[in-house]
C-alpha cells in the first residue's frame, strides 16, 4: 500500500491576510550569542589576483571551499563564488568578501540564504556599530538583514573579525514579504528619487559604471515603470492629498520608522542626507513599494563630512543647496505624517530601547569579540589600531573620522532628541488592511493599528452595492482573524453579503480621546463572489523534488497536478494559474484540453521555453499559495500550503475532495487513490521489470491488452496480448502502464 501521512487542515482564511513584514529567526548562520568560525579555501594564485591592484573592482567569481563551524554544527560546501565586495572599502588592507552558495550550484542555499556579505568594518574601531543599527532596526520592524560577529579564516590564515550580513535579494524579500516577484532596485547615489519625466526608461541612468536605481529581480523584462509611477506620485501630488495618494504606492507609515532609526543612528550615508544606500522593493502583496536600509558602518559617531551628527535636528536632517529629497522633505512638510514620526521616534528612545540596558548590553558584545580581535592581523593596518584604541572606541572620541564614541554618541543624541521632541498628538494609523472572501456571503477584514491612546476603537464602515452606511466592529481578540490577541491586528466580518453582491469598505479608528482616521482614503472595492462552475482541482503537488519524476527533458523540477472532475473535456487556454493569489494571472495555461477524468501535469520550473506546460514560476518549500483562475479572474481552486519534505507530496484524497494529505509516494498524473509501493499497484495482476528501466525493453509478468501513458494523461504506446513494452523511443520520466481491466503500474525510466 501506498504510505500516506494524513495532514488535517483547517483552511483559515487570515493566512490569505498576507501583508505585515515577517521576521526570520536568527538561526545558526546569524547566532549572535557566539563567534562561529567561516573558512574559505580558495586557489592561493586566485587570492593573489583579487588582492591585485587592477582587479580590485573586479565581480568575478571564483570557485572556493566554505565550511561553516559554531562549535556544534560543522558543513563543508563546495564549491561556492568567491570574491571581494564594497565600494571604498575595495581598497582598504582589510577587504569584505562575498560568498555566494548558488554561483556554481544552482538554487544553492545555506541556511535559506544565497550570499553571504563578510564585512571588514575597518572604519569602525569598535567592530560593532553596523551591528547595532541593524539589530535596533529590526526591534522597530523594519525588514533589515540579519548580522553576526564571525571569524575569518582564507586557506587556513586568520584574517580577523568581520561582521556577516545578510544579503538582500529575491530570498530576503520572500522571507520578508511571502513573495519576491516585485522589482527589487538597488538604489546608490545619486538615488534622489526626483521626477525626471513620464518614461519608465530616464530612471536606468548610470552613474559611474551602474544605474542608480539598478534592478535585482525581473532583470530580463528592465521595467521601471512601477518605480516611475512610484516617483511621480511621490513628486507631483498636491501637498493636501500627499497622505492618501502615497499610501496608495508605499509603504510610508513603516518608512516614518526607518526615519526616526536613521536619525537616531545619525546615518548620514543613507537616502536622506547622501542620496544613498538603500534597496526600495515592489510588494506585489500590497502592490506598494517598501524602503528597505542598506550599509550602516557610517554611523554612531562615524563621521566624514565635518557635522556633528550627534545634536542635529531631527527634523532637518537632509543635505542643504543639494538635491532635492523628496522622500524625507514631503513627509515632513507634511503635519500629520510629522506627528507620526515624531511618536516613532518617542517610541523608539522610551519603549524600544532603553539607552542604559542597550549600553550594558553592547559592553557585554565589546567584551565577547574582543579576544578575537586581539589577533586581528588585519585590524591595525588601515588605520594603526590597536586593542586600547578598540577599548577607547566605546567611550571617547579618537579623532580623525571617529568623533565620538560609541557610548556617549548614543547618550548625546537621545538627549538632543527629547529636547527637540515636537508636543504633538498622532492621530490613529491604519495600516496592512487585507480582505478575503471566505464564501460568497461573507468577508473577512482585517488590518493593524498604531495608536497612541488607547484603549482605541476599531469598525469596518462598508456599503453593499453602493447603498446604505454600515458598520463592523472589528476585535483583536484572537478570535476573529486578526492574529494573536493584544498584537494590535483587529479582525471583523462582514456577513449576510446578498447573492451577486459587490461592497465597498473603509478602516475606521477611534482613539481614547476622540481623534479618528479612517483608511484607506478612497474605499477598497470588493466585487461580487463568482467565477466558473467548472470542476477543475489542483490535485497534488511536490515543491522539493529530487527522484520523485523528472519532466521530459530528465530536469527533476517541482510540479502541481490538475484533475478534471468533469464529465466533459475542458480547454485549459483561457486559465490562469499562479502561486501568489494576488496575482491571478501569473502564468496562462496552453492551447491544450483536458479529458474527463484526467490528470494533466504543470511544471513549475519558471522555465516556460521548455514546453507548453512548464509554469513561469517556482514553488516554495517553505510554502506559499497555488491558485487555478478562469478568464474573469474568479477562483476555479485555490491551495495555501506550509513547509513541505523533499520527494514527499501533497494532495486531495479522494481525487478534487476536500481533504488534503501527504503522499510518501506521489501520484503525479494519475489518482490519488492508487495504491503503490516501488511503482507497483499491489493489486495489479501484472509485474514491470526491469524497473526503474533502462535500455530498450520494460518486460511485462504476462501478456495482456495495455495502454502506457506519459506525465500529461497523453497514450504514447499500446499492444494488445503483449508482454514487452518498446520503450527505446521514450524521454526519461515516469508513465503510467493501465491493462484493460484498469490496473495501473508506475514505469521509471532512467
Amino acid at each position: 500500500m501506498k504510505k500516506i501521512t494524513t495532514l488535517f487542515v483547517l483552511l483559515i482564511v487570515v493566512t490569505t491576510l498576507k501583508s505585515q513584514t515577517i521576521f526570520p529567526d536568527n538561526g545558526p548562520l546569524y547566532n549572535d550569542e557566539i563567534v562561529p568560525r567561516i573558512d574559505i579555501t580558495v586557489n592561493p594564485d586566485t587570492l593573489a589576483w583579487l588582492y591585485q591592484y587592477e582587479n580590485l573592482l573586479s565581480n568575478i567569481e571564483f570557485t572556493a571551499r566554505f565550511i561553516f563551524n559554531d562549535g556544534e554544527i560543522i558543513d563543508t560546501i563546495e564549491p561556492v563564488g568567491f570574491r571581494l565586495r564594497g565600494n571604498t572599502s575595495r581598497y582598504s588592507n582589510k577587504k569584505s568578501f562575498k560568498v555566494s552558495f548558488n554561483t556554481f550550484t544552482s538554487g544553492g542555499k545555506y541556511y535559506g540564504v544565497e550570499k553571504l556579505n563578510l564585512n571588514g568594518e575597518h572604519n569602525d574601531p569598535s567592530v560593532i556599530r553596523s551591528k547595532v543599527c541593524w539589530d535596533i532596526l529590526r526591534k522597530m520592524e523594519i525588514p533589515a538583514p540579519r548580522a553576526n560577529h564571525v571569524r575569518v579564516y582564507i586557506n587556513g590564515n586568520y584574517y580577523g573579525l568581520y561582521i556577516s550580513v545578510e544579503h538582500i535579494d529575491e530570498e530576503f524579500v520572500k522571507t520578508r514579504f511571502t513573495y519576491n516577484d516585485g522589482n527589487l532596485y538597488k538604489c546608490l547615489y545619486p538615488a534622489d528619487l526626483n521626477y525626471l519625466g513620464e518614461d519608465p526608461d530616464l530612471y536606468k541612468f548610470e552613474s559611474g559604471d551602474r544605474r542608480a536605481y539598478e534592478l535585482k529581480i525581473n532583470e530580463e523584462a528592465d521595467d521601471y515603470s512601477g518605480l516611475a509611477h512610484f516617483i511621480d506620485v511621490l513628486n507631483n501630488t498636491p501637498a493636501e492629498n500627499l497622505k492618501c495618494d502615497l499610501d496608495e504606492v508605499f509603504n510610508t507609515y513603516d518608512y516614518l520608522k526607518v526615519i526616526a532609526s536613521d536619525v537616531l543612528f545619525g546615518n548620514w550615508d543613507g537616502y536622506i542626507y547622501n542620496q544613498n544606500n538603500y534597496y526600495v522593493y515592489h510588494n506585489s502583496t500590497t502592490n506598494k513599494f517598501e524602503y528597505i536600509p542598506y550599509d550602516l558602518d557610517n554611523t554612531l559617531g562615524i563621521d566624514w563630512l565635518d557635522r556633528d551628527w550627534g545634536t542635529r535636528n531631527m527634523y532637518d536632517w537632509q543635505q542643504h543647496g543639494d538635491h532635492y529629497r523628496p522622500l524625507y522633505e514631503r513627509v515632513m512638510n507634511n503635519q500629520e505624517l510629522r506627528d507620526q514620526y515624531t511618536y516613532y521616534m518617542n517610541q523608539l528612545i522610551t519603549e524600544t530601547l532603553d539607552i542604559d540596558s542597550l549600553i550594558t548590553a553592547i559592553g557585554q558584545r565589546r567584551d565577547m569579540i574582543a579576544p578575537y580581535l586581539t589577533i586581528d592581523p588585519y585590524y591595525p593596518l588601515d588605520y594603526g589600531y590597536d586593542m586600547n584604541d578598540f577599548y577607547d572606541s566605546y567611550t571617547i572620541a579618537l579623532g580623525g573620522h571617529v568623533d565620538y564614541g560609541l557610548f556617549p554618541f548614543l547618550q548625546t543624541r537621545v538627549n538632543a532628541i527629547i529636547d527637540q521632541l515636537e508636543n504633538t498628538n498622532m492621530l490613529p494609523v491604519i495600516k496592512y488592511i487585507k480582505h478575503q472572501r471566505s464564501s460568497a456571503s461573507e468577508v473577512w477584514v482585517r488590518a493593524y493599528t498604531d495608536v497612541a491612546n488607547l484603549p482605541a476603537t476599531v469598525n469596518i464602515a462598508y456599503t453593499i452595492e453602493g447603498q446604505g452606511s454600515l458598520e463592523q466592529t472589528m476585535y483583536d481578540d484572537g478570535l476573529h482573524n486578526d492574529g494573536e490577541a493584544g498584537d494590535y491586528i483587529f479582525g471583523g466580518l462582514i456577513g449576510d453579503i446578498p447573492e451577486n453582491s459587490s461592497l465597498t469598505y473603509q478602516i475606521r479608528v477611534m482613539d481614547n480621546e476622540g481623534r479618528e482616521t479612517t483608511m484607506p482614503c478612497e474605499p477598497v472595492f470588493v466585487p461580487q463572489s463568482g467565477g466558473s462552475d467548472v470542476m477543475l482541482y489542483i490535485n497534488e503537488f511536490l515543491t522539493s523534488n529530487e527522484a520523485s519524476i523528472a519532466d521530459e527533458h530528465g530536469d527533476f523540477d517541482d510540479w502541481i497536478e490538475v484533475y478534471n472532475a468533469e464529465d466533459i473535456t475542458v480547454w485549459l487556454g483561457d486559465k490562469y494559474m499562479t502561486d501568489n493569489l494576488t496575482q491571478p494571472n501569473k502564468w496562462q495555461l496552453p492551447d491544450a484540453y483536458i479529458e474527463p477524468g484526467a490528470f494533466q501535469i504543470i511544471w513549475a520550473d519558471d522555465e516556460p521555453d521548455q514546453g507548453p506546460f512548464h509554469a513561469t514560476f517556482k514553488l516554495s518549500k517553505d510554502g506559499e499559495d497555488i491558485g487555478l483562475f478562469d478568464a474573469n479572474m474568479f477562483a476555479i481552486d485555490e491551495y495555501i500550503f506550509g513547509p513541505q519534505t523533499t520527494d514527499i507530496s501533497e494532495g486531495r484524497l479522494p481525487d478534487g475532495g476536500p481533504d488534503w494529505v501527504l503522499f510518501e509516494q506521489p501520484t503525479p498524473g494519475a489518482s490519488n487513490e492508487s495504491s503503490d509501493i516501488n511503482g507497483q499497484n499491489e493489486s495489479s495482476s501484472f509485474v514491470l521489470y526491469p524497473n526503474p528501466a533502462h535500455g530498450d525493453v520494460v518486460h511485462l509478468s504476462s501478456p495482456l491488452n495495455y495502454a502506457v501513458y506519459n506525465i500529461y494523461g497523453q497514450i504514447v504506446g499500446k499492444a494488445l496480448n503483449y508482454d514487452k513494452i518498446n520503450i527505446s523511443e521514450y524521454n526519461k520520466g515516469v508513465y503510467i502502464v493501465v491493462s484493460d481491466k484498469g490496473e495501473k503500474g508506475k514505469l521509471i525510466i532512467n
